[in-house]
């Protein structure tokens, strides 16, 4: 698919992955719906950059956990655009909580990771589903993690609710086929704000890597938009994680 005038919404889209997929994307030509929560600074001037470089981009509030904030912002940019052709599906959320402490685990850090990382992509897929449908072609790239496939990461929530992030990529790719694709790209560490603080652990795990170093926001941005571009990919998780997961 070419990404060319193609019409797509980027889900937290102004800060780390998401920034970096909304420039990406860009690049390619497209025209980028960079949603945000509470990151309006960090928006704007994702939007501000974009259209220094005379490509087409704005910024639209909406907390992807309200279904009704998900639903008021889809039929805005559905109504203005006249249809949406491809969702990155990246807002999440995380607790930093040690893996084998599980009486920190309360109901509350299950219930903000769920909504937000499952039940909020789910909604996202669910609102874009019809115009997709409609044209017959149409295209969605969830971000998963490593976490999700090795058990391990920044908390046990964390992780079990990237492996259902996965699974949801896989139900989505058949009940949306044949018309819209939908994949997974499952990032492993990426210096991204959800590190600051971290950075001697972040040392300390990229020299364990096999690349010897960790990813980039803008790695896994190319291979978000590369899965987007490949028409013959649906149903898959694919992993950016130099190495990390062996």
């Amino acid at each position: 698919m070419e990404l060319q005038g193609k019409k797509v919404l980027v889900t937290g889209g102004g800060t780390g992955i998401g920034r970096a997929v909304s420039l990406a994307l860009a690049e390619r030509g497209a025209i980028v719906a960079v949603n945000y929560s509470r990151s309006l600074d960090e928006a704007e001037e994702t939007v501000q950059t974009i259209q220094s470089q005379g490509r087409n981009a704005l910024a639209i509030q909406a907390d992807v956990s309200c279904e009704q904030e998900v639903l008021a912002m889809v039929n805005t940019l559905g109504n203005e655009w006249g249809g949406i052709d491809l969702l990155v599906n990246n807002a999440s959320v995380t607790r930093h909580i040690p893996m084998n402490d599980l009486d920190a685990v309360t109901d509350d850090a299950w219930d903000d990771l769920f909504q937000v990382n499952v039940k909020g992509m789910f909604y996202v897929a669910r609102a874009v589903a019809p115009y997709m449908l409609k044209q017959e072609k149409g295209a969605i790239v969830n971000v998963g993690s490593i976490a999700g496939i090795t058990g391990s990461g920044s908390s046990l929530p964390y992780a079990v609710s990237k492996a259902a992030v996965h699974g949801l990529t896989l139900s989505l790719a058949r009940s949306l086929a044949p018309y819209v694709r939908v994949n997974c790209v499952a990032p492993g560490a990426v210096l991204t704000r959800w590190w600051e603080g971290r950075e001697q652990q972040m040392e300390q795990l990229a020299g364990s890597l096999l690349l010897g170093e960790t990813a980039l926001p803008a790695d896994i941005a190319h291979m978000i938009c590369a899965v987007l571009e490949q028409e013959a990919l649906t149903g898959q998780i694919i992993t950016v994680d130099a190495g990390q997961s062996m």
